[in-house]
C-alpha cells in the first residue's frame, strides 16, 4: 500500500512538473511573440519614418532648385562664348562664370585647390555644370574648411582661393554667380542643388575627371 502511495505521489509530482513546464514554454511563446510584434512594429515605423524624410528631403530640393537665389547675379547664356581657345581671356567677371576657355577642363570631381587655378581651365569644368566655389584670404578658416569638406563629397564641384573676387566667399556655375556671408549661409546649399549639373549647363554628363590638375 505504501508503495503505490508513493508511486501515485512521484506521478502526480512529475506532472506537476510538466504543467508548470508548459506554463513556462507558453508564457515563453507570448513573450516571443510580443517582443517580435514590437520589434516589426518597430521597424516597419521606422521604415515609413524613413521614407517620409526622404520624401520631404526631396520635396524640398525640388523646390530649392525652382526658388531663385537671393542676390544671385545671372548673364545670358547665349552671349557666354564657348570657343576653345590656346590664350588667355579676359573675362568681364571674376571669377568668370562662362566664356571662351582652354580645351582642358579643371578636373571638378570634388577637387579642392589649395592654388589659385587657370581661369580658362576652371570655365570649361563650369561648361560641364561643375560649381565652382572661390574664396579669398577674408574667409574665415572654419567656411574655407567647411566648404572644402562639402566639395570634397559633391561630384561636379570644385574649390580655389581666388585673390581678386569682390566677396569673402563666392559660389559659381556657367551664367550664374552669389557671394555668401559663410559656410552656412542657406544659399550654399541651394545654389549647390540648383546648378550642380543644372539646367544652365551647356554639356551635361561632360567628364570632370581627366582633365588639369592643380594643387
Amino acid at each position: 500500500m505504501a508503495s503505490r502511495n508513493t508511486t501515485n505521489e512521484r506521478r502526480a509530482r512529475i506532472e506537476q512538473m510538466r504543467r508548470a513546464e508548459q506554463a513556462r514554454e507558453r508564457r515563453n511563446r507570448i513573450i516571443t511573440i510580443t517582443i517580435s510584434t514590437v520589434v516589426v512594429a518597430a521597424l516597419v515605423g521606422f521604415g515609413g519614418f524613413v521614407l517620409n524624410k526622404k520624401s520631404e528631403e526631396k520635396d524640398q530640393e525640388a523646390a530649392a532648385a525652382k526658388a531663385p537665389v537671393t542676390g544671385e547675379q545671372t548673364w545670358d547664356a547665349k552671349k557666354l562664348g564657348r570657343n576653345h581657345v590656346e590664350t588667355q581671356v579676359s573675362y568681364e567677371m571674376a571669377p568668370p562664370v562662362g566664356g571662351d576657355h582652354n580645351q582642358v577642363w579643371m578636373n571638378c570631381n570634388g577637387d579642392v585647390y589649395t592654388e589659385p587655378v587657370p581661369d580658362v581651365n576652371a570655365v570649361h569644368s563650369l561648361e560641364h555644370g561643375a560649381v565652382w566655389v572661390t574664396y579669398t584670404d577674408k574667409a574665415a578658416e572654419a567656411d574655407v574648411k567647411k566648404l572644402g569638406e562639402k566639395v570634397k563629397k559633391t561630384p561636379y564641384s570644385l574649390m580655389s582661393p581666388y585673390k581678386d573676387q569682390k566677396g569673402a566667399i563666392m559660389l559659381s556655375a556657367w551664367g550664374k554667380q552669389v557671394t555668401v556671408d559663410s559656410a552656412d549661409d542657406p544659399r550654399v546649399n541651394q545654389f549647390f542643388t540648383k546648378y550642380v549639373q543644372g539646367p544652365q549647363t551647356p554639356e551635361p554628363g561632360a567628364a570632370c575627371t581627366g582633365g588639369l590638375s592643380g594643387k
